[in-house]
């Protein structure tokens, strides 16, 4: 990598309806490499994990894309990255973003974005790491999920610092404002 701090970037690879969320992905890109971050994502060119790549790439930012060679070999890996870094399983492919990442976001997605957001939820509440966690809120996308999570808390499930260690944004544009003034929380 460059030396520049990599932020992992979990969204879909479905587009969902509508632009709002390819809009939302392709900023985050283009702000990622704007701001001096590498962007670290699934590695595909498909949905909103390619309209991040995409934004990314046409603001001239390294991006890191790490896919599982089963859904290399089927085509869905991003062609125009420098670096791709191939694995064997889904697993190996969170580890590894995990490892080379310095913060996270989750833009919206389906059920490997929400796997991937608990995964760097988990391991922070378990001091496996202290790196910043944001949830990128576009239009109100985890709102049910935000409001489940109170429901966890409330019911005694969920200690609350360790939901709260995620920060929740509405914008890209916010996103990169709160990584400005984030620090990574002691791990005890």
């Amino acid at each position: 990598m460059s030396g520049a701090p990599a932020i992992c970037v979990f969204c879909g690879a479905k587009s969902g309806h509508g632009e709002r969320f390819a809009e939302a992905a392709r900023a985050t890109g283009e702000l990622a490499a704007r701001n001096g971050w590498s962007l670290v994502y699934g590695g595909g060119h498909v949905g909103l994990m390619g309209e991040l790549a995409d934004g990314a790439l046409a603001a001239g930012g390294e991006v890191i894309g790490v896919i599982p060679s089963r859904l290399q070999r089927a085509e869905v890996a991003h062609p125009g990255l420098a670096r791709l870094e191939v694995v064997p399983d889904m697993a190996a492919r969170k580890s590894r973003m995990i490892e080379i990442s310095d913060a996270f976001a989750a833009l919206p997605g389906g059920l490997g974005t929400l796997d991937e957001l608990y995964e760097v939820l988990t391991l922070s509440q378990l001091a496996y790491h202290a790196k910043p966690m944001f949830l990128v809120n576009v239009d109100g996308f985890f709102d049910r999920l935000i409001a489940f999570a109170r429901h966890q808390i409330d019911t005694g499930l969920i200690v609350p610092d360790h939901w709260e260690r995620m920060q929740v944004v509405d914008s890209p544009q916010s996103l990169f404002e709160a990584l400005r003034a984030a620090a990574p929380r002691p791990v005890s």
